[in-house]
């Protein structure tokens, strides 16, 4: 099939490659503009961008799609169909209906969960056992498309978010090849999605990742690996931003002192210190943190960072609210 292929990110670049492999003509890449990054200011390509210079592919980058002369662009190239994936802008009617297929888009949920632009961290974050992948007919809507195709893929106890976007790019990568097959010999039913019984996978952002000791043990060890391993979770100790990137919830029954001492322990404080971890009492249940990073230093382990500095029992890590 003669494709247009729309991606920005990481997530998208397995798709590209996938379909180039499948023996798809991609006549036309459309990625988001280079931005400046780093002190230095120098222009960024986007990994889609990268990848599809490296594969002899033409690039365009419009700043919205929206505009006239997007659209007329697209227009020439005669495409049979556009596959999206985590593009960056919402496509107006006029390319919606464009070619004979439309727009097929990978999107890293089980539809209609996790609608919205971060459904891999939010899995991980809400506690699911299972996500997935769905390639979808893109409507008007906000990820409200027909289903097409659906892939499964564990969550595991130690899964963050990085890890399972690596998954999730694979498997939506082979979806997609999948679904451009059946779609072309006419064997795929289209299913319409019902009400989300999720809410929202709203856009991430680095105060997401500011930890309120008060909430329960399982639900900040969830909130750092869903966030790493970018905004990060992270709290304040000592007039600096600690970021941390590893925890385990440990049972306050199995902790050597009485449940009532815990019980009036102000969430946030750390209530031992061991060779390996220390120990924070939360609203429910106490958090072992096992990596750590703090400002001018690398991620590392907690064991080398008390080995490093004084860290004592009845220090409280706040939100930085008060400092």
């Amino acid at each position: 099939m003669k494709i247009i292929f729309m991606g920005t990110p990481d997530f998208s670049v397995g798709t590209l490659e996938a379909l180039v492999e499948a023996g798809h003509d991609v006549c036309l890449t459309v990625t988001q503009p280079d931005k400046p990054k780093g002190r230095g200011k120098e222009m960024q390509f986007t990994p889609v961008k990268e990848a599809a210079l490296r594969l002899g592919i033409p690039v365009y980058q419009p700043k919205r799609v929206r505009e006239a002369e997007c659209v007329e662009e697209l227009r020439k190239y005669q495409a049979d169909v556009m596959v999206v994936v985590a593009f960056g802008q919402i496509l107006p009617e006029e390319i919606l209906g464009m070619t004979p297929y439309g727009c097929i888009n990978v999107h890293a949920s089980l539809l209609p969960k996790y609608r919205g632009a971060a459904p891999i961290q939010w899995s991980i974050i809400s506690g699911e056992q299972v996500t997935g992948v769905t390639t979808m007919q893109m409507d008007a809507g906000l990820d409200t498309g027909d289903m097409l195709l659906k892939t499964e893929v564990a969550i595991t106890a130690e899964e963050t978010g990085e890890s399972l976007h690596d998954k999730l790019a694979k498997a939506g990568a082979a979806l997609c090849v999948e679904t451009l097959e059946r779609l072309q010999d006419g064997t795929l039913k289209p299913e319409k999605q019902g009400e989300s019984p999720t809410p929202y996978a709203k856009m991430l952002d680095k105060k997401m990742g500011n930890i309120d000791w008060t909430r329960p043990a399982a639900e900040i060890e969830r909130l750092v690996r869903g966030l790493n391993s970018w905004p990060s979770a992270y709290t304040h100790w000592d007039k600096k931003v600690m970021k941390i990137w590893k925890a385990k919830v440990v049972s306050q029954a199995d902790f050597d002192a009485t449940i009532d001492v815990l019980k009036k322990t102000v969430p946030g404080t750390v209530v031992t210190v061991e060779k390996e971890h220390f120990l924070v009492q939360t609203g429910d249940g106490l958090l072992a943190v096992e990596e750590l990073q703090i400002p001018g230093k690398k991620r590392m382990e907690t064991s080398a960072f008390l080995r490093g500095y004084t860290f004592e029992e009845g220090t409280v890590l706040t939100d930085g609210s008060k400092e």
